[in-house]
């Protein structure tokens, strides 16, 4: 008998953990946006989206350049979940084509791909901090490439931040990016 009592307690608490309401758990981050950015140290230029396609979902991408017939390009999936009211975690997917004077010298660029996880953090009601740390395999580039980052949330729906990259196409890097939310 007691365990019956007991099956049917932890499948009653079970039902009502699946069915309680997640809204006091959203992190409040928005996935759709398009970026603009300006790479220093190698001068570099460059643009992205991200556009939510399921509640935990969004689809990414990006392309960079120093306009000398280079470029280093990626579009990819990720997810998102909340970890508390104030952060996410996060993950992507992502192809990526790159193409240099050096590594990557064809006229269609080499492919690859990246694996990334990362989190995203609210320090105050307008400052918003995070970093990622992946895997890059293109051709026989494999490296762990990372960034850090700070951005700053002028209004709801256009933001500022400063990122630095590690061991990516470009190399280390900072950026300056603007983010406008659509």
């Amino acid at each position: 008998m007691r365990k019956i009592l007991l099956a049917t307690s932890l499948m009653l608490a079970s039902i009502s953990a699946a069915h309680a309401d997640t809204s006091s758990t959203m992190s409040n981050f928005s996935y759709d946006y398009a970026e603009a950015r300006i790479g220093i140290s190698p001068l570099t230029y460059g643009a992205g989206f991200s556009k939510s396609i399921h509640p935990n979902a969004h689809i990414i991408g990006s392309i960079d350049t120093e306009f000398d017939s280079d470029w280093d390009a990626a579009l990819g999936v990720g997810f998102h979940a909340p970890i508390n009211n104030w952060a996410d975690i996060t993950g992507e997917l992502k192809a990526r084509n790159a193409k240099d004077s050096g590594r990557f010298d064809t006229s269609a660029g080499r492919l690859g791909m990246e694996v990334n996880l990362g989190v995203r953090q609210w320090l105050g009601p307008q400052l918003e901090v995070g970093g990622q740390i992946g895997h890059l395999n293109i051709d026989d580039y494999e490296k762990t490439i990372g960034n850090v980052y700070a951005r700053f949330h002028a209004t709801e729906l256009f933001s500022i931040g400063v990122t630095g990259r590690f061991n990516e196409i470009y190399g280390d890097q900072m950026l300056v990016t603007t983010r406008f939310k659509f």
